[in-house]
């Protein structure tokens, strides 16, 4: 069995899988690595929807934009920023929830979100699944949120397609660490040099693959980043009884 380091380590995102379905115990496994993940002041603002019917998951496909590794992955995980279990709490001894009303509550619950995805990645590796993490259910979270039935003040961040792999992907090179690692400050120094040199980088890796059409990354993150991403957030966001502050 490989280390958690090398599980880690190795991280590919897979978008192609069998359809062998994926075992209860092996599933029940990996929920059990998320719902023990330490959550901000035991708020406990995480829930997660199994989504393992076909008819579901190609409608799931569609809202993220049709990627088809969703449809064709036995198992989708959609991890949701849960306020509503501790709104109940709160009503059961006659207190009123309003921490939802800030962006905290949304940064606090999705870096709990962050913390469980993770643990669920790391666990599904280490069973021998493939995993493509899916940002794309944000693309119409409405849709989402009322094909999962979804209560107020719950919101999905996102999405985790799984399966065993059929084509495994390739690793794809970073930026320097030196642009992730900053000692004491962080530094910008040779940042411009060392994106040009992974610009080229990016673009050799997908010729020696046999993406003539890869582009550099500087040219990839501008065809998400030069538009506002995902429009809808905020629009379902406030509909379901986030943000407000004041």
């Amino acid at each position: 069995m490989s280390s958690v380091i090398d599980i880690l380590t190795a991280h590919k995102s897979e978008r192609s899988f069998t359809d062998r379905p994926i075992d209860d115990a092996i599933l029940d496994r990996l929920v059990a690595s998320a719902y023990r993940a330490p959550t901000s002041v035991n708020s406990q603002q995480v829930s997660l929807v199994i989504t393992r019917n076909a008819e579901a998951r190609g409608k799931i496909s569609a809202i993220a934009g049709g990627q088809p590794w969703i449809a064709k992955a036995p198992l989708f995980i959609t991890f949701v920023l849960d306020m509503h279990k501790s709104q109940q709490a709160m009503a059961a001894i006659d207190k009123e929830q309003i921490a939802q009303q800030s962006i905290e509550s949304v940064v606090s619950g999705a870096t709990d979100i962050g913390i469980a995805l993770g643990a669920v990645m790391t666990a599904a590796r280490a069973e021998g699944l493939g995993i493509v993490p899916i940002g794309g259910i944000r693309r119409d979270p409405q849709a989402m949120i009322e094909l999962l039935h979804l209560p107020e003040l719950t919101f999905p961040v996102v999405g985790l397609a799984l399966g065993y792999v059929d084509e495994p992907a390739h690793q794809k090179p970073r930026l320097p660490l030196s642009t992730f690692r900053h000692e004491e400050r962080y530094s910008t120094e040779g940042l411009k040099e060392n994106i040009a040199a992974y610009n080229q980088e990016m673009v050799q890796h997908w010729q020696n693959i046999g993406r003539q059409d890869g582009e550099s990354w500087s040219e990839s993150v501008s065809g998400y980043y030069q538009n506002i991403y995902f429009p809808h957030v905020l629009s379902a966001l406030l509909k379901q009884g986030f943000g407000n502050e004041k």
